[in-house]
């Protein structure tokens, strides 16, 4: 596929504004409504803001890391960017939607690419039930928190909460305790991608929770609602040999 309307965005980094400046130079820029990609120069944090600001669209966005870890991105060369872009290959994955409602009867709604989490507010613990499509299937645990993570997040925060690394087209979802001290021994669950997943917060006034779906927080929750959001799509390009898939392969092999 070939991409001739580019668009360029970059993070506030030093370095992603200065490539930034380059590659406009040199093969010019389209506003975003009229691109048939768009490069996103920065971290996978930035990647993953530019996913939400493009989810409505659905243009597909190619990233050059410019951040640190850079998980969600290609890596950074000037030259040869149609080149590179007709080559790509096209991941397509979908959100968690996060339906919750707080203490004082407010809900929101979000969409989350990485995971959907609830932590603990205060030094108390957090005391949670979960249910699954309707069905209790743990009735409290004792935690610092819990979340829910995609394929394209399992290698985020539910890694560093010791959760499993889910290949990208594995249609699972994690659970993952986070510093879970009731029961000890769980380690968390992996389900099928068309499940509801609802968490009610147990003593909620005593042991406040927060919930977040990725940059979207809401405070003192009573219940949170987590499952795939199928009807969004978001296509994210990658370098051959340089695939989601392969990288998240790849990193269950590193020691």
């Amino acid at each position: 596929m070939e991409f001739e309307r580019i668009a360029f965005a970059a993070s506030d980094a030093d370095a992603a504004q200065s490539a930034l400046v380059k590659l406009r130079h040199t093969y010019g820029s389209v506003p975003f409504a009229e691109a048939d990609v768009i490069v996103a120069l920065g971290g996978d944090g930035f990647m993953i803001g530019m996913l939400h600001e493009v989810m409505a669209r659905g243009t597909p966005v190619y990233g050059m890391n410019r951040g640190s870890v850079g998980f969600l991105m290609n890596d950074f060369d000037e030259t040869s960017l149609h080149e590179r872009l007709a080559a790509a290959h096209e991941t397509v994955i979908h959100p968690l939607r996060m339906r919750a409602t707080d203490q004082s009867g407010h809900s929101v709604e979000a969409l989350a690419i990485n995971e959907v989490s609830m932590l603990r507010a205060t030094r108390q613990a957090a005391k949670v039930a979960i249910s699954v499509d309707g069905s209790t299937r743990l009735e409290e645990l004792i935690c610092d928190g819990v979340l829910v993570a995609t394929p394209a997040g399992s290698t985020a925060y539910n890694l560093s909460a010791h959760g499993p690394i889910l290949p990208i087209e594995a249609e699972l979802l994690a659970v993952t305790p986070i510093s879970a001290f009731r029961p000890r021994r769980w380690r968390g669950a992996l389900l099928p991608m068309r499940a509801k997943i609802r968490f009610d917060v147990l003593e909620p006034r005593k042991r406040p929770v927060n919930a977040v779906a990725d940059s979207t927080e809401i405070r003192a929750v009573d219940w949170v609602e987590a499952e795939v959001a199928k009807e969004v799509s978001l296509r994210l390009l990658f370098d051959p040999g340089h695939t989601l898939d392969e990288r998240i392969l790849r990193e269950q092999f590193l020691s």
